[in-house]
């Protein structure tokens, strides 16, 4: 999960920079929209692992 942390920054980094450079707002919040894909993308590969050491062994 560390890792989702270290993206959530990033995104974040990025809407602020969005905030504060208008002249790039465009072009950062399109960096920021690309972190946030990327933090939903490890929670859904975190919640696959889980299921998958959970999943009771079928014979």
């Amino acid at each position: 999960m560390n890792r989702l942390v270290e993206i959530r920054s990033q995104e974040s980094f990025c809407r602020e920079r969005a905030a504060l450079d208008s002249n790039r707002r465009v072009f950062w919040l399109a960096q920021a929209e690309e972190w946030e894909q990327r933090a939903l993308e490890e929670i859904a590969y975190h919640f696959r692992e889980c299921n998958l050491a959970h999943a009771p062994l079928r014979a």
